[in-house]
């Protein structure tokens, strides 16, 4: 079974004959195996994404677009098999060369990237707005101080001005 937390953790469970393999996959986390395989061998593998709830502790039910991508590497680096699955299925192929084969499997959770995109554009945009928002505040009160320093310019000369006049100075 491979199952994915709220928090972007997935468990892995493969069954090969009477014996079971359980690991976690982060949700952009690529995990390998290597496993020796005689030649002419039809390998079948099992397997189930799960959601894990960090709060309860438990597996969430499986939700759609969650799922994996397997890819099978024989001991020439060929690929033999690499394949989009679902969220619960089983993937099978046959080795044609004796040896140790490379079975990789990760997270092809398309919600969970699109849910990331989308908030990755909203805080991007949201970045603009402030950073647009906070030069304009500072070009406001660029302006505002040079107008007040003008007027404070303007009033002294004109009092000057006015005290000279009433030959007071």
């Amino acid at each position: 079974a491979v199952g994915a937390g709220a928090g972007g953790t997935r468990t892995v469970n493969l069954r090969a004959g009477g014996a079971g393999l359980y690991f976690h996959i982060g949700e952009t986390e690529k995990r390998c195996f290597i496993e020796e395989i005689p030649d002419e061998t039809m390998v079948i593998g099992n397997y189930r994404t799960q959601l894990w709830d960090k709060q309860s502790e438990s597996f969430l039910p499986s939700t759609p677009g969650l799922g994996m991508h397997v890819e099978v590497k024989d001991p020439d680096g060929k690929v033999v098999l690499s394949r989009q699955y679902g969220s619960e299925g089983r993937f099978t192929f046959t080795s044609h060369t004796p040896g140790e084969h490379q079975i990789c499997l990760h997270s092809n959770s398309t919600r969970m990237a699109l849910f990331a995109g989308g908030k990755l554009y909203r805080e991007e945009r949201f970045r603009m707005t402030s950073e647009s928002t906070n030069q304009r505040v500072l070009w406001w009160s660029i302006a505002q101080t040079i107008i007040l320093i003008l007027t404070g310019i303007w009033q002294m000369r004109h009092l000057k001005s006015f005290f000279e006049a009433k030959k007071l100075v």
